[in-house]
This record gives C-alpha cells, structure tokens and sequence, in this order.
C-alpha cells in the first residue's frame, strides 16, 4: 500500500466511526450470507458478537497499516484461527466482495475509485498475510 492509501483508509474508517459497529456488521455480514449463504455454518457466534469483532479487527489493522510487518504473529494467530473454522483460500475473495460492498454502502457519495482502490489494497495486503502464514 501506499502512503497515499494509508490515508485514504483511514480518512474514509473515521467517518463510519459514528456508525453503531453492530449495525456496520450486520450490513456486512447480512450482504456475506446472502452473497455466500455456504459461509453461514462457520461463524457460531452471534450476529453481534461477530460484528464487534469484525469492526475491531479492522480498526487494529487500519491503525496499524504501516506496521503490519510488525504484526506478524497476530496475522498467523488469526489466519490459523479461520483455518480452524474452516476457512480456505477462496473464502476470502468473497469476505473482500462484502467488505468493499458494506463500505461503499456506508460511506455513500463519499466512495470513489480511489478510495476503492486503497481499500482493495488494504484488504489485499492483509489477506496475503494470511494466506502465507
């Protein structure tokens, strides 16, 4: 990611801060199953459980993005969790599709190609990370 990116997340991150994190999951996780309804029997806890750990987990990764070298062995724990959960690579295509959907959603006309842009290669840049641990 770029510097320029790094940015552009985070400016676009602060203004969901005023979103409920349960409300912000629950679009995204609502748009995950209806888009994937095969994912649904991974996840046992409940809907809001799962958004607040969704939303906190980003919000680490977004204040963390020029460090994420230095993040390592949280990635490998976390990847190795889904794994457990039955993750496989595939998956994650479909996570990112709901992602930059419930995003773009969210943040309305303020969306815009770049912004789109920086959010893939967020998401791109963690989910390499994951994949190779």
């Amino acid at each position: 990611m770029t510097q320029a990116q790094i940015i552009l997340v985070r400016q676009s991150w602060r203004k969901l801060d005023g979103i409920s994190p349960i409300l912000l999951g629950d679009v995204f996780y609502t748009k995950l199953f209806l888009d994937s309804p095969q994912l649904k029997k991974m996840f046992k806890s409940s809907k809001e459980e799962q958004a607040k750990k969704l939303i906190d987990m980003l919000h680490s990764i977004i204040v963390n993005l020029e460090r994420l070298s230095e993040f390592t062995d949280e990635i490998k724990a976390m990847a190795i969790r889904h794994v457990g959960y039955g993750v496989e690579p595939k998956h994650y295509a479909l996570v990112g599709n709901a992602l930059i959907w419930t995003l773009q959603n969210a943040l309305g006309k303020d969306w815009n190609p770049s912004l789109e842009e920086a959010w893939l290669a967020c998401y791109t840049t963690l989910t390499k990370q994951m994949l190779d641990a």
